[in-house]
């Protein structure tokens, strides 16, 4: 991995783990129509995943992920805007010219 996909990495484990303060958060129609508790349920499982391999992290930068919720197939992305989120980032490895953008999604909005 090199040095900045291991930046990256941490900026976006925390952009997940600290939703709405280390980065803007975007939920899907589909998923803000879910339960109240099945949203909760999901976030949890944004915040925490750490289910990470070549497979589904092929750059390092641990910036989507994938699970089931009951019935429901759910992705979350990280995408690296610049800080006017008019155009992507110069440098994502740089918090100080970037902006994170989680979304969460059921896969049929993909």
């Amino acid at each position: 991995m090199s040095n900045n996909a291991h930046i990256i990495a941490k900026l976006n484990d925390l952009a997940r783990s600290a939703m709405g303060i280390a980065s803007k958060v975007f939920v899907t129609d589909g998923v803000a129509s879910l339960p109240p508790e099945d949203l909760s349920d999901i976030r949890q499982k944004v915040e925490t995943c750490n289910d990470f391999s070549d497979d589904n992290n092929p750059y390092g930068e641990r910036d989507f992920g994938a699970f089931h919720h009951g019935e429901h197939h759910i992705f979350w992305k990280i995408d690296y805007y610049n800080k006017t989120l008019d155009a992507g980032s110069e440098d994502p490895a740089d918090p100080a010219v970037t902006t994170r953008v989680l979304t969460i999604m059921l896969a049929s909005e993909y």
